[in-house]
């Protein structure tokens, strides 16, 4: 099999590069570099693990018995890993099984009682329509079908959509960012590898230890056409008097409104999805490439990423890969009433 680097990889198996990283970082994959050529490459034997991987993501298994699944021999051990996941599988498809039997009864009864949405909600009804239950209904039925991977695509997508419950709605105040970015090849190592150093060598954290820690994607013409560069921006709010060595730059961010989401297991599908959950909200709207900062080397308007608990990322845990996460902020505004 050809060599594939790592945006030809993003791009066939449909993940992001920088979830590619991760699973290097968290040891799944080896990617390899070649003589005179900038960018890592992936050779067959990590994109059939990565294949793997793919797979025991969309059937729910998180990344950490992932690793142990994969790095560990034993079958014994792999089999223990699934049947727990089974038995949480079991319990949810139980418990909604049950609400869906409620809510089928709650249609009986108002198909069959006119009057019924007199007294529907009140307890004594509830307590009737759910004490009549046949409970012995509501087993899964085992289908004989052989699901197909399609199946599968579909049936992870339709769990990982976000529900109005999956979103906040936060406010960012106005505040001063001391920034990097790089471009190209591990645009976001570096960039966020600039932004740790300045926090531990400038003592930020105890001059400000409610500082808070962005970054966001942003794309430059390449010398081709249509060609784009990948590039990434990190920043940290500083006090709006503070000092920056080179190469940081000051950006002074606006503030603003935002759909928020905790990444989950380092999908960045969630991006999509936050959009998805954004363009059929019916008290809130797009507010994408609004300016809210000045940055004319990057783009402005963008999505934001937020480091979570930063303090105790950089100064308890070295910013170590296993202990970040990741708020994904996506700009808004109210909608206007028609």
């Amino acid at each position: 099999m050809k060599l594939q680097n790592i945006t030809q990889v993003s791009k066939n198996y449909g993940i992001s590069t920088r979830m590619l990283r991760y699973y290097e970082q968290v040891g799944l994959i080896k990617s390899l570099r070649k003589e005179d050529y900038a960018y890592r490459v992936y050779d067959e034997t990590a994109l059939n693990r990565l294949q793997q991987i793919i797979i025991l993501r969309k059937l729910r298994i998180p990344v950490k018995h992932i690793i142990s699944i994969l790095s560990n021999q034993d079958a014994v051990k792999a089999v223990e890993i699934f049947r727990e996941n089974i038995n949480k599988i079991d319990s949810e498809m139980t418990t909604l099984s049950t609400i869906k039997s409620i809510l089928l009864r709650f249609v009986e009864e108002i198909n069959e009682k006119a009057d019924v949405h007199l007294r529907l909600l009140t307890d004594e009804a509830l307590v009737t329509v759910i004490g009549s239950l046949s409970f012995s209904d509501n087993q899964i039925k085992e289908s004989k079908e052989q699901p197909t991977l399609e199946d599968l695509n579909n049936a992870h997508e339709e769990l990982m959509r976000l529900e109005d419950k999956d979103v906040r709605i936060v406010y960012l105040p106005p505040m001063t960012m001391a920034a990097a970015y790089a471009s190209g090849e591990d645009c976001v190592d570096k960039a966020s590898a600039i932004i740790n150093r300045f926090i531990k060598e400038s003592g930020l954290l105890k001059i400000k230890p409610d500082a808070r820690g962005f970054d966001f994607n942003f794309y430059l013409e390449g010398q081709a056409p249509g060609e784009k560069i990948h590039g990434h921006e990190a920043w940290v709010s500083v006090p709006p008097d503070m000092e920056l060595p080179s190469p940081l730059i000051k950006r002074e961010f606006k503030g603003g409104l935002f759909a928020a989401h905790v990444l989950r297991e380092w999908d960045f599908q969630d991006w999509r999805r936050l959009k998805d959950w954004v363009d059929s909200s019916d008290k809130y709207e797009s507010d994408w490439g609004s300016p809210r900062w000045e940055a004319p080397e990057t783009g402005t308007g963008l999505g934001l990423e937020e480091t979570l608990n930063l303090y105790h990322f950089i100064e308890t845990h070295n910013a170590e890969m296993n202990w970040l996460q990741l708020d994904l902020l996506f700009p808004i505004k109210e909608k206007k009433p028609l």
